[in-house]
């Protein structure tokens, strides 16, 4: 797997290698689950948005 750096602060690197531990993981995989999360959240907070006018007549539409 190729890889690259990322610069970050002591105190956030401090904070990954913590979350790393407790979980059992490397920094980089510890990283790579906050994304998915992260990636998760803001699925989950587009899917919870009122539908427009545009999108409920789309469900509604008659298929037959």
């Amino acid at each position: 797997m190729a890889s690259t750096s990322v610069r970050i602060d002591r105190s956030t690197h401090d904070e990954l290698k913590e979350l790393a531990r407790s979980l059992g993981t490397t920094v980089g995989d510890t990283v790579a689950i906050a994304v998915k999360g992260l990636r998760q959240e803001m699925i989950g907070q587009d899917l919870h948005r009122e539908l427009s006018t545009e999108d409920t007549e789309w469900l509604d539409a008659d298929l037959g």
